[in-house]
């Protein structure tokens, strides 16, 4: 295969994240954006020594069992990625890549290991609790365009009016947003961020809502390059017809370089900058830029996995949590710590991101936890100041994984039991090789459809130190 060669076939699997298959008499082709079954038309963009990079150029033919798309975008947008595939097939392919990549790494290990298949998310769509829309046009010169980047694009932007991960608070919302400053910009009166020039006003809109009070935040990423009056953007916002009720408008100044949303400054516009999200039965306080799951109902699937998993542990041996302590590493807002709380006797947990501990604790107090432990920092420093040692460590990394001097630190601990929650299962793969080189093995795991039609997909691991 030569670069700029078209290849034409058949995709016959996908390897995650996203990379279709498609072998030929020249060798193996990687192509983004295709599905297990069609027969796709691409070019050829890098040749490496066993196989070639290609660009997506157009689907010759569906896959036979292709369905329907719900949602005019998908295609076009870069956001979902099986929207044409049956869900239960959705749900095989999305098994089957873990399996591929945890498999080698488990037959290294001399002990049984438990799969347990892949569970569902409770809905399929309108799951998201959180969307960033990003502010620009389709074209260059084009009309203003709020939603995702196109496709394949870094720059291009499309509205996604119809997007079906959200519910209908989310689409009329983002009709409106779009709308409003459609018109100021039309008249030359707003602008965007252009990302190349460093060079407008308008960034991201931030959405969030809360699955079980209907509460909604709705926080507007601006540059501080200009100055605008939003006390009519608020007052349009408020007379919408929704479904939720919002509880707080919100402006946050975002003068990075960088194409995501940072907070550099946050002014309330209307309300407050917090609602409180429910997870099996505890409350917890969600800020714009709280980490916590995005799909509120799968998130309960996933906490009471991990806990059923740890009491199956001490009701095998007769034993129960009382005076263990359990560590909850990469804890972000404090989810999987307070979900333990109730049946451990001190959970610790540690996270890098500062407002996260701070809603954390709050949230403790809030579900009248009183033995939580909240500690800010990076796990690789903060592990060496905890005096009390764990009995039990539940990880939750974010999707690079556990950087690797702490991973030794971890396995140094010499817990009888690790829980590892990936949302990358590559960099689990990688982190599962370490810990079984470092004495533990794999007992049980599981897959989690957390993010139905995107290319993502959560797992967990149960690892039990080797005597």
């Amino acid at each position: 295969m030569k670069k700029k060669e078209i290849i034409e076939g058949i995709v016959t699997r996908v390897d995650f994240p996203n990379k279709g298959v498609i072998e030929t008499a020249d060798g193996k082709c990687i192509v983004k954006n295709a599905l297990p079954g069609q027969k796709v038309s691409c070019r050829v963009q890098k040749v490496r020594k066993n196989y070639a990079e290609c660009a997506m150029l157009e689907v010759l033919e569906d896959a036979p069992d292709a369905v329907e798309s719900p949602c005019p975008h998908f295609g076009k947008c870069g956001g979902c990625t099986y929207l044409t595939m049956p869900y239960v097939k959705e749900l095989g392919l999305k098994e089957q890549q873990v399996r591929s990549l945890l498999g080698p790494v488990i037959e290294s290990q001399t002990g049984d290991f438990s799969w347990e298949g892949i569970k569902t998310s409770p809905v399929k769509f309108e799951y998201r609790n959180k969307m960033e829309f990003s502010f620009g046009d389709e074209e260059i010169g084009g009309d203003l365009q709020l939603g995702m980047h196109k496709r394949g694009s870094f720059y291009d932007i499309v509205s996604v009016t119809n997007c079906q991960i959200v519910d209908n608070d989310y689409r009329v919302i983002l009709t409106a947003v779009r709308d409003y400053f459609s018109a100021l910009y039309d008249e030359k009166k707003v602008s965007f961020y252009h990302r190349i020039r460093k060079e407008g006003y308008l960034r991201h809109l931030l959405v969030r809502k809360a699955v079980k009070t209907g509460d909604i935040l709705i926080d507007l990423i601006t540059t501080s390059q200009e100055q605008h009056d939003l006390q009519p953007f608020c007052d349009m916002l408020l007379e919408l017809e929704l479904d939720g009720r919002i509880a707080g408008i919100l402006n946050t100044t975002n003068d990075s370089v960088a194409d995501a949303v940072k907070d550099e400054g946050t002014k309330i516009l209307y309300g407050k900058d917090f609602f409180y999200e429910e997870l099996l039965g505890l409350k917890f306080k969600i800020t714009p830029f709280s980490f916590f799951q995005t799909n509120s109902l799968s998130a309960e699937v996933l906490y009471e996995t991990v806990r059923e998993y740890i009491r199956a542990l001490y009701d095998q041996s007769g034993t129960d949590l009382s005076g263990k302590v359990i560590y909850d590493l990469y804890c972000g807002t404090g989810t999987i710590a307070q979900v333990l709380a109730p049946i451990a006797d001190k959970v610790i947990g540690v996270e890098i991101v500062e407002e996260a501990v701070l809603a954390a604790k709050a949230n403790a107090i809030k579900n009248n936890l009183s033995n939580c432990e909240f500690i800010a920092g990076d796990v690789l420093k903060v592990l060496d100041s905890i005096e009390e040692k764990p009995d039990l460590i539940v990880l939750d990394p974010p999707r690079d994984g556990v950087n690797p001097k702490a991973l030794d630190k971890i396995i140094a601990y010499g817990v009888k039991y690790i829980i590892y929650v990936s949302c990358k299962p590559t960099s689990l793969s990688r982190d599962m090789a370490i810990m079984i080189e470092g004495g533990y093995q794999a007992k049980r795991g599981v897959a989690l459809d957390q993010f139905p039609w995107t290319a993502n997909v959560e797992t967990i691991v149960l690892f039990e130190k080797v005597e």
